[in-house]
Parts: C-alpha cells; structure tokens; sequence
C-alpha cells in the first residue's frame, strides 16, 4: 500500500514517525511518501532555514530534541552566539551548531543549483528514515504576518519573538500565486492509496500546501481516501500556538470546526475523514452532517505505541472509505 501523509510541524513529525512505526510492526509492504509544509521556510544569515522539514527530517532520524520539541539532540551554539555577537541574527532565533551544518549543506546544495526536492532527497539520504520527504512545492512562498496596522513580519518572527501574541490580520504566502506543487508532491498525491493529513497547525503548516496553485485539484482528482487527523484535543491545540492562527481566520478551536474549515471532499473540500479524539465524540454527529466520515479515537501521542495505533486507527478509517467507495 502506497501512504501519502501531507504534513509539517512537530505534530506532523511525530504522527508520521507512528505511520511508520505502524507500517514496520505490520506484515504487508508499504511506501510512506510524506508532503511536507514549505510555507515558514525562511532565509537568515544568509541560509535557507526550513523549520518544518526539518523537524520532520530529525524525528525519524532520531536525532530531534525531544525536550526542546526543536532542533537536533546533543546541541551546542558556540556558532549562534557568535552570529548574534556580529549582529548576524537576531537573540530571539537561535540556531544549533549542528542545525547550522544542514542549513549550510542545503544552502550549497541550492545555490549550486539543485531544487528544493533534490535537496530533502539528499538530505533524507542521510539516515534511514523509511519515509520519502517532499517539499510541497520547489518555489518560496515563505509566510508573512500582517498587523491591522499594516505591519508587515515574517511569520518566524510573530511565531518565536513574539510567541503570536501580536495581534494579526492576515497571513500571507509571498510569491504563492506564481507557485506550482513539486512533481514529486503531485506523484505521492496521484499515486497514493491513502492520504492522510497529519494533527498539523491547519492555518500555517496544513494551509499553506493547500493553498498553492494545483495542489486541491489534485486532491480532488485522487483516487484515494483522504483522512484527516484533529490537531485539537477537548478544545484546545495540542501543541503550539494554533488557537492564535485559527483565531486570525475565524474558526474556533474545535474539533469539528477543523474539520468543517478543511471541508468535505463531496462538496469542494478535502476530506473524507476525520479522526477526533475521545474527548470530542459530541462533535461526530456535526462532522458527518457536513458529508465528512468520523470516528472518535485516542488522538495522544504519549509513546510508539499510541503514536502506531493512532495511525493504525487513521489507515483503518481510510481503508473502510475506500472499501464503500
């Protein structure tokens, strides 16, 4: 079975790392090709920084800091600080100095002219990571904040200096109308049995990949079942800041409002499932009035364990899909 997982973030990271835990415990063959976020891509110090695919890249590497939920394992920033000391980057970002090996290998790799996906493939190359990385696209479309005031930042910026606490009115994808989806996003996308869209921050790691040019069209046109995973839990974000983002578009920190946000395939939107978490079982009956498939299952991911099961639980729902389709 082929497995496509469009995904960014911590939470994305950690669910794909249970897909695969899951596939590995299973007897049949699979694929996993994973549709990472490009849209908090940044470039500081001169480096291409790519915090998403980053954070997926070291969770199956086994070499993230699971403390920190960022960055590599065993870190010191003798560089970083030495960077801020010359005025380079700012003291609220701060860069690892193995961190800072990748971004500088996959600068080279970009300025030598490789794309982006050519760069996640020789990155990915490094470890057994028993997943395929894409980029969503191979164009920047780096993300930007805009106050009520007009002013406007770098989403890296709202999001680590000011903890997205400054009031915003918008989020903008610099440069997304020109984007096109990554070849290889598309193949994973066409070729897929199963789609899942990973417990992600929908507005800045899920959006983004949907919003470029092409990327819904193919969805719609799959032949697979597209099932999605809450990133909210009894009201509230797993991890993160997402009830600020959810807040600048309008859609509550809900369960069943994510899921109405993503809408429902049948009607223009999405998907063709959603899993939420036992807390939320009141919220199914809303869910599938708006043409959405539920289930209510255990949505922690505490260990390998809950974190296999849960894509187990994902997989099973989209399987039963494709079975009534």
């Amino acid at each position: 079975m082929k497995i496509t997982v469009i995904a960014g973030g911590v939470g994305g990271a950690r669910f794909v790392r249970g897909v695969r835990e899951h596939v590995r415990r299973s007897a049949e063959e699979h694929t996993i090709d994973v549709v990472v976020n490009t849209g908090d891509d940044w470039w500081l110090a001169g480096l291409r920084i790519w915090p998403d695919h980053d954070s997926v890249l070291y969770t199956l590497a086994g070499q993230n800091d699971e403390e920190r939920g960022w960055g590599r394992r065993g870190e010191s920033e003798r560089v970083s600080a030495e960077l801020r000391t010359w005025g380079v980057t700012p003291e609220w970002f701060t860069l690892g100095d193995l961190d800072l090996g990748t971004h500088i290998a996959r600068t080279a790799w970009l300025r030598a002219g490789e794309t982006p996906t050519e760069v996640a493939r020789r990155l990915g190359a490094r470890w057994d990571l028993g997943v395929t990385l894409h980029p969503a696209t191979d164009d920047e479309i780096d993300t930007h904040i805009v106050t009520p005031d007009g002013e406007r930042l770098h989403f890296q910026e709202w999001w680590t200096r000011h903890r997205a606490r400054m009031p915003v009115e918008q989020f903008v994808q610099q440069g997304i109308e020109a984007a096109r989806p990554s070849p290889a996003a598309l193949a994973a996308i066409a070729g897929a049995d199963v789609i899942l869209l990973a417990p992600s921050n929908p507005v800045v790691s899920i959006g983004p990949v949907l919003s470029i040019p092409g990327v819904r069209d193919a969805l719609a046109a799959a032949s697979a079942p597209i099932v999605g995973v809450s990133p909210i839990i009894g009201g509230a974000a797993v991890r993160g800041m997402a009830e600020a983002c959810l807040a600048v578009i309008d859609v509550s920190a809900d369960a069943g409002a994510v899921a109405r946000h993503y809408g429902a395939r049948g009607a223009g939107g999405v998907l063709d499932g959603w899993l939420v978490g036992e807390e939320d079982a009141q919220a199914i009956a809303g869910i599938e009035a708006a043409g959405i498939a539920a289930r209510a299952v255990p949505l922690w991911m505490k260990d390998a364990n809950t974190s296999a099961a849960l894509a187990a639980d994902a997989l099973d729902l989209a399987l039963t899909l494709a079975d009534v389709g």
